[in-house]
C-alpha cells in the first residue's frame, strides 16, 4: 500500500488530500499537534513541528511527504503575528528536512507548501515559474519557506517540489468560496479597489490531482505554480458570485474602504488588493489537464 505523510493534516487542504488519496487506496498519516480537524481516514501521529521525535519513523518507507504546516496568514500582520507566520513555516520545514536526512529509506518525493504571492504585483502580464519575484512580507515568507526545504541536507534521490499555490476554491463552509457568496447575498459583492487586480485561483479537486500527478511524474522537481490556467480580474470574479447569489448588483469598495474593512475583520488588505496574475506554466508544458480550468462557481 502506498503511504502519504501529511504534515499539518488537520487543515482544509489536509482534509481534502486525505479523502482524495484514501479513496485511491493510499494509507494517509497525519502529523499534527491535535486530532481536531483531521479527516476520519487520516491516522494521527503527534508531533510538535519543532523537534525530531518518534514521529520521524513514519517517514521510513513512505511514498511521499507533503508539508502544509503553518499559521494562517488571514490576520493582522503585526510584529507578533509576522513572527509566528514565518517561524511556523520555516521551523516545521527545517525539522522535516532533519528527519529526512536521518531516514534510511526516505520518501521518493517531498512536496512543500508555498505561496503564489511570491511573484511581483502584476496587471499587464502573467507570472510563470522563473519570473521576477516581488517585494514585501509575503515574498520574504515564501523565500524563507522554500529555502528551508531546498537547503535541507537531504539525499538528492528525494525530489523536492515547492507548491506555489494560489487561492484554493471549494464549495464548503468557511472557505473563500463561502465568504464571497455570503458577501454577494448581502449585496456587498462588488469589485474591490477598482476590481482590475488579477486573482489566481485553483479548484480543490485540481489541487489534489496536481499533488497526485507530481508524485507520479518522477522527472519533475523544483518550483511548481499550483493555479488554474484562467486567472480573472477581481471584478469578473465578483460578477460570477453575484450571479450565483442571484443578485443584480454588488456594492463596490474603494481601496480605502477595503483597508478599513480589513482592519475591522482583523485581516490584511493586501490579501484583497494585490494583483496576483500567476499561471501554471510548468504543469501545462508537461501535460497536466485541469478539470476546472475556468472559474464557474455555480457549477461547483
Amino acid at each position: 500500500m502506498k503511504k502519504l505523510i501529511i504534515a499539518g493534516a488537520n487543515g482544509f487542504l489536509g482534509r481534502h488530500l486525505t479523502r482524495y488519496f484514501h479513496s485511491s487506496g493510499w494509507e494517509v498519516v497525519g502529523l499534527a499537534r491535535r486530532k481536531q480537524g483531521l479527516d476520519e481516514n487520516c491516522r494521527l501521529v503527534l508531533w510538535d513541528g519543532k523537534t525530531v521525535g518518534d514521529w520521524a519513523s513514519e517517514l521510513n518507507g513512505a511514498t511521499a511527504l507533503i508539508n502544509l504546516a503553518g499559521r494562517s496568514i488571514n490576520c493582522r500582520h503585526n510584529k507578533k503575528n509576522k513572527h509566528q507566520i514565518v517561524e511556523s513555516r520555516v521551523v516545521s520545514t527545517t525539522v522535516l528536512g532533519q528527519a529526512l536526512a536521518l531516514c534510511p529509506n526516505p520518501p521518493e518525493v517531498w512536496l512543500n507548501a508555498s505561496t503564489a504571492s511570491v511573484y511581483a504585483d502584476a496587471e499587464t502580464s502573467p507570472q510563470g515559474e522563473g519570473m521576477k519575484l516581488g517585494e514585501g512580507f509575503f515574498v520574504d515568507v515564501a523565500k524563507a519557506w522554500e529555502g528551508a526545504m531546498m537547503n535541507a541536507k537531504v539525499s538528492e534521490d528525494v525530489r523536492r517540489i515547492a507548491l506555489r499555490t494560489s487561492l484554493v476554491m471549494a464549495n464548503e463552509e468557511g472557505t473563500v468560496y463561502d465568504y464571497l457568496l455570503k458577501l454577494s447575498k448581502l449585496f456587498l459583492g462588488g469589485p474591490v479597489g477598482g476590481g482590475k487586480q488579477m486573482v489566481s485561483w485553483v479548484h480543490v479537486e485540481d489541487y489534489c490531482r496536481t499533488v497526485e500527478w507530481l508524485i507520479e511524474h518522477n522527472d519533475i522537481r523544483g518550483v511548481i505554480n499550483v493555479t488554474a490556467p484562467d486567472p480573472l480580474t477581481n471584478a469578473d470574479m465578483m460578477k460570477r458570485f453575484q450571479k450565483l447569489a442571484k443578485r443584480l448588483f454588488g456594492l463596490p469598495a474603494t481601496g480605502w474602504m477595503a483597508r478599513i474593512g480589513a482592519f475591522v475583520l482583523q485581516t490584511e488588505p493586501q490579501l484583497i488588493l494585490k494583483s496576483n496574475w500567476v499561471v501554471p506554466r510548468r504543469l501545462l508544458q508537461n501535460g497536466f489537464v485541469f478539470r476546472h480550468p475556468e472559474m464557474n462557481p455555480s457549477e461547483w
